[in-house]
């Protein structure tokens, strides 16, 4: 019985050639092009959406340059699976053949199993590439990303997907009536050359050989939507996310966390909302919701996708059922706006730092006023802006939460002044 092999498998590229997309890294005088052509093989990221074909072009690097390929996913492997790829590369390496790792989603490993490729990428045994769909600045190591050269691939245009829709159509035998329903499933992908795979594989399901748009359009409202990060599902429902903790539901919260996370998002795009979160909606209401989102996310770090979704969902309760202000949020962006209208405005001489004796002599600092010597701790009547503008008041506290207690203290501190 003959062994089935997905779609995406069959048209997958095996030569730079045939590749689709990327002309910006792969043409003969851009960066990877010119370094196969030269033989001159280094360490890499490749960042960027799903689909695009971050693993295919890994294969194919490997495959120019004659070396033993190897592949890790970060979401299923860890260092067992590491020391295992460095036994083989050994191997490989009396044989006189270089070892080229590729790790799916790098970014999901954390800070110590990163730093587990060091030794073997200084001392040349591995040459990684690494794919991932996240900021590398933000997910990986820095001393990871020195020994790397980070490369943006592109989301796929439509004349780019086109070109795959029609291999895959004539692979299927599959005629479409109209350029409109080309536009549907093109439209359907939204950039994902993977994604438009299979929507193609799955029209094979039908007895039609000549599909219309009526045909396309119920394939895919029957086919199960998956997290279309970047694109409007991913945004609306982070939206829907972060305006059920806004809204105190943490039921709404843990569905809509639910949602992603069932359909593939990353756990830390989670997380890192959440924090914005605690600043923004919560704030000093109870500033406990920073310190507790930070420590789900540090949670996950050390334990991975099960455990750690659940310290995740932990915080995002916590901060649903937060009491909730926005003060601190609204008064920054009133001492920025300020900030942006008065740069011209000197520092008042009375705040200024005397840190040489020239300065001293000029008066700076002359006539401040030590809290810590002044009776409660307080220097009555002393200023803290430039004389042009006067006091201001920016932050105002709540009647709700600590910002209670931060209101009744902020009133009597004002009084003095």
């Amino acid at each position: 019985m003959p062994t089935y092999r997905p779609l995406a498998e069959i048209l997958r590229p095996s030569e730079l050639s045939e590749f689709i997309g990327q002309r910006h890294l792969l043409d003969p005088d851009k960066p990877i092009g010119k370094a196969l052509s030269d033989k001159q093989l280094h360490s890499m990221i490749l960042w960027g959406p799903s689909g695009v074909g971050k693993t295919t072009l890994a294969r194919i690097i490997c495959s120019q340059m004659g070396a033993h390929f190897e592949q890790m996913s970060a979401v299923l492997d860890g260092i067992k699976e590491l020391r295992n790829v460095i036994e083989h590369a050994q191997l490989y390496k009396h044989q006189d053949k270089n070892t080229i790792l590729f790790v799916d989603e790098i970014h999901r490993f954390n800070k110590a199993q990163q730093d587990a490729f060091l030794p073997h990428i200084e001392s040349g045994l591995i040459t990684l590439i690494g794919a991932t769909t996240e900021n590398p600045s933000f997910e990986i190591n820095s001393s990871l990303l020195s020994r790397s050269r980070v490369y943006i691939l592109d989301k796929l245009s439509t004349e780019d997907l086109s070109t795959i829709a029609s291999k895959a159509l004539k692979n299927q035998d599959i005629l479409l009536d109209d350029d409109g329903s080309l536009a549907l499933i093109i439209d359907s992908s939204d950039g994902d050359a993977r994604r438009l795979i299979n929507i193609i594989e799955q029209l094979t399901e039908t007895s039609n050989k000549t599909l219309n748009r009526e045909d396309i359009a119920k394939t895919l409202q029957e086919n199960i939507s998956s997290f279309d990060k970047g694109g409007d599902i991913y945004y609306q429902q982070l939206s829907a996310f972060h305006k059920s903790v806004r809204g105190s539901s943490p039921d709404g919260a843990l569905y809509w966390m639910a949602r992603m996370i069932v359909s593939g998002c990353d756990p830390k795009i989670i997380a890192r909302r959440l924090l914005a979160i605690a600043s923004e909606d919560i704030g000093n209401a109870d500033p406990r919701a920073l310190q507790i989102t930070i420590n789900a996310w540090d949670v996950y770090e050390r334990l991975g996708d099960k455990e750690g979704n659940r310290a995740i969902a932990q915080a995002a309760v916590f901060c649903a059922c937060a009491p909730k202000s926005n003060a601190v949020y609204s008064a920054f962006n009133k001492a920025i706006e300020a900030a942006k209208n008065t740069g011209d405005f000197a520092v008042p001489t009375h705040l200024r730092n005397a840190s040489t004796k020239l300065m001293e002599e000029l008066g700076h600092g002359k006539g401040y006023r030590y809290a810590h010597h002044e009776p409660d701790g307080l220097s009555k009547g002393q200023t803290y802006f430039p004389e042009e503008m006067g006091e201001q008041i920016y932050y105002e506290p709540t009647d709700r939460g600590l910002e209670i207690k931060i209101k009744e203290k902020l009133k009597q501190l004002r009084s003095n002044l």
